[in-house]
């Protein structure tokens, strides 16, 4: 009788599920001049042709239903959405019209009734592009909270799809024995098969995953100043470039823009992931190196740098360095810079000024080589060298042939912009933007032609489209690569709590290079580097 009972209910809700009404065009309405207010903002966008429903909100107190209705190149989808103006569609006719539309366009018409009546917004336009994005995009979910990471984890999503695999997560519930910071996922040109990340304080090491294994490694000397950080896998080679700085973090009172985290010294390291040996590629103590980035090729190893010796008083104490560079945090400027690299012989060439950021009182962070080393991707700011709260980080190219350096301005907004990559077929780019709310981060895509020109970027698709309201986390370091991680979060979290990081043996090197420090500024204080307008 029960098994009897729970057919009828089942037969009843899918026959209730059949009876929904359909959603249909008005068959009277008012044209309205004004466009819809959508969140999040998917008007006029060029979209990849694989991309997961880009699922909206109608923004319209006065209305209580409405209708969204696409139409492109002999197909249409149609959506209705209730007081809440959720528009959320589904999966397989969406994935069929962006099919027969690639390469065309899709014109959206968004209807809301209020009251008796109907309106139609001004329609809008999604241009389907040719070329896929890379499916799987990596990302670090971590909360604003400056001093304690708590639960923060990795995770990689299925731009295809609402598909989201947990890679390493710290803490479900807070443990304080096993409290730990993750950091820094890095892949190998675009896949998942080489790929590593960094874990801080308890349990810490380098995890590197290759052969889906995953083992964990140290890289200590007296002459590094820190564990590696912002990695980057040699393209063809089992070596991997980082940077070991000592960073600190330092608090504003009044500033909108509440911390700066800012180096205090770093160098470049390379080490080899076969022979487990590290050793220096630059090291300096007045020239601050970060953010390695190989070129495709292999061949030529991109960097930052800025040169501090004018911000440093030489009649004061090394142990006042940290607070000398804290006061002038605002002059801290770093050039893109480069080195030439030789596999076979595994040496380096003597530093070149790429772009000279720091005469235009400038700042570069996060160089990343297109795919075909065209252009190198990078964010440009007033200062500094972490701009993921820094409202004036744009994203910005260098044209390697021409030498032109120019904004994507089409892609970038009033807030920050930073942690940015590229798919591996060069034509979009990911990066993390605070423009939704200025607090939390999210990660945006953006078409790059081949024109070199970046469009309208917009936030990747959820299949709640409120979820970029709810969720009070941070989207940090997206990166995009062709396939899905393979190894289990299991292994992994095997890999962390019961291996001990093996230490990476130390190879000397002649690796001390003195770049040539920029000119002082025009009336600057001829003991402290002080200009007159950071003068009190």
């Amino acid at each position: 009788m029960r098994y009897t009972l729970y057919i009828y209910i089942i037969a009843v809700l899918l026959l209730l599920a059949g009876c929904k009404p359909k959603a249909v065009v008005p068959s009277q309405y008012s044209q309205l001049q004004e466009e819809a207010n959508i969140y999040p903002d998917y008007a006029n966008l060029i979209v990849p042709p694989n991309i997961a429903p880009l699922n909206f909100m109608v923004c319209d107190t006065l209305a209580d239903a409405f209708v969204a209705h696409l139409q492109g190149k002999s197909q249409e989808l149609l959506v209705s959405a209730g007081k809440d103006g959720k528009i959320q569609m589904d999966m397989a006719e969406w994935k069929h019209m962006l099919s027969c539309c690639k390469g065309t366009d899709i014109s959206v018409s968004i209807y809301a009734r209020r009251g008796d009546r109907w309106y139609c917004y001004k329609p809008y336009t999604l241009s389907v592009a040719e070329e896929p994005v890379d499916a799987f995009l990596s990302y670090r979910l971590i909360q604003p909270s400056y001093e304690l990471y708590r639960q923060l984890g990795i995770y990689q999503r299925n731009l295809t799809n609402w598909d989201v695999h947990t890679i390493y997560e710290n803490n479900r519930e807070f443990e304080n024995s096993v409290n730990h910071c993750i950091n820094c996922h890095n892949y190998r040109s675009n896949s998942s098969a080489d790929m590593l990340f960094h874990v801080r304080s308890n349990y810490g090491g380098t995890v590197i995953v290759q052969n889906g294994k995953a083992h964990k490694v140290q890289m200590k000397d007296s002459t590094i100043i820190t564990a590696g950080v912002y990695p980057s896998w040699h393209p063809h080679e089992n070596l991997v470039a980082f940077s070991t700085n000592k960073t600190g973090q330092a608090f504003h009172i009044y500033h909108p823009e509440k911390l700066e985290v800012m180096d205090e010294s770093s160098d470049l390291l390379l080490y080899d992931v076969t022979k487990n040996e590290v050793s220096h590629i630059i090291r300096t103590p007045n020239d601050l190196e970060t953010f390695p980035c190989w070129s495709p090729d292999g061949k030529t190893l991109y960097y930052c740098n800025a040169n501090v010796t004018s911000l440093l008083n030489p009649s004061l104490p090394d142990s006042t360095r940290t607070q000398q560079l804290m006061i002038r945090y605002d002059s801290i400027y770093y050039n893109l810079m480069s080195v030439t690299f030789d596999a076979k012989s595994r040496q380096f060439g003597e530093p070149k000024l790429e772009v000279d950021a720091a005469s235009e009182h400038k700042s570069i962070s996060v160089p990343r080589v297109s795919p075909d080393s065209r252009y190198v991707l990078y964010t440009q700011g007033d200062y500094g060298q972490f701009h993921i709260w820094h409202k004036s980080a744009d994203l910005w190219v260098k044209e390697l042939q021409t030498g032109k350096c120019y904004a994507l301005t089409a892609a970038n907004s009033k807030d920050a912009e930073s942690f940015h990559s590229w798919s591996s077929n060069g034509r979009w780019i990911v990066f993390a933007s605070r423009r939704m709310d200025g607090n939390y981060s999210r990660a945006f895509l953006a078409y790059f032609d081949k024109n070199g020109q970046a469009h309208k970027a917009f936030v990747i698709p959820q299949e709640d489209p409120e979820m970029n309201v709810l969720l009070l986390k941070s989207f940090n370091v997206p990166e995009l690569t062709k396939d899905a991680v393979s190894i289990s979060t299991a292994d992994i979290t095997k890999c962390i709590y019961e291996t001990e990081a093996v230490n990476a043996k130390y190879i000397p090197t002649a690796a001390t290079f003195r770049y040539q420090k920029p000119k002082a500024e025009v009336g600057q204080d001829a003991i402290t580097g002080a200009s007159p307008r950071n003068k009190k």
